[in-house]
């Protein structure tokens, strides 16, 4: 990059200095790991919690970027990410299981996301629904069926807490009417690409239950480090077919 080119403000990615397909995750330290699957990776930014590299992976330019946790500063990292020239956005993240068909070290593919955080509220209407792409959705399912990995695909809830208060977490609320599990950042994506007219879908690694006591909560164990890596693999695998 050079010292005069011009980068976003808050995640210091330079315009039109990545690709349009772009994977995206929290963890600054996942990022390098995604960067690591990739042929003659570069980091070109890092600024917060905003890591960012270019690579290639089977020949197609590729982006991988870090935004952190929770809707408000992902969505920072959404809308400059498509300032700069994404154009089809792939979230690899974790995520709380709501059943016990979808075990820690499964995965779940997004389709749709609960509006439950509070970004989103401020940006479109209650009743606008936080829908995946299709397309990226598709692609996900495929890359997923010729991979051995237990896997749903639907519904997911993005909620702003993680750790509870005296309100209680509506888990089995949203499992009763059909979601798959909870995150913190999908419906912002989701709202985002519909306002901004990009593709975006997600995968997420089950690393716990949702509605289990958050004392025994562990998300570093094998098989959920496994689940990671096949959703690196799979996101990889579908975003290189558009």
């Amino acid at each position: 990059m050079s010292e005069n080119q011009q980068v976003m403000p808050t995640t210091k990615i330079p315009v039109h200095g990545i690709s349009p397909l772009v994977i995206v995750c929290g963890d600054p330290f996942r990022a390098e790991l995604i960067a690591s699957k990739l042929e003659d990776a570069e980091e070109i930014a890092y600024s917060r919690e905003y890591r960012t590299f270019n690579g290639k992976y089977k020949g197609t330019a590729v982006t991988v970027s870090s935004h952190g946790i929770g809707a408000p500063g992902a969505a920072v990292h959404f809308e400059e990410l498509i300032k700069a020239g994404a154009k089809v956005i792939i979230r690899v993240g974790t995520a709380g299981s709501y059943t016990k068909e979808l075990p820690p070290g499964s995965l779940i593919i997004a389709s749709s996301a609960v509006r439950t955080d509070g970004l989103t509220k401020q940006m479109v209407p209650d009743g606008v629904p936080a829908v995946a792409d299709f397309r990226v959705v598709q692609a996900l399912n495929e890359a997923a069926e010729a991979t051995d990995v237990t896997f749903g695909t639907g519904m997911i809830v993005t909620l702003d807490a993680f750790y509870a208060g005296p309100v209680e977490f509506p888990h089995k609320l949203y499992k009763d009417a059909g979601a798959l599990g909870a995150e913190m950042e999908l419906s912002a994506l989701y709202t985002i690409a519909q306002l901004r007219g990009i593709s975006a879908g997600g995968i997420v690694a089950l690393d716990g239950y949702a509605y289990a006591d958050m004392d025994y909560y562990n998300p570093h164990q094998d098989h959920v480090k496994k689940a990671v890596e096949d959703e690196i693999y799979i996101a990889l695998e579908a975003i290189v077919t558009f």
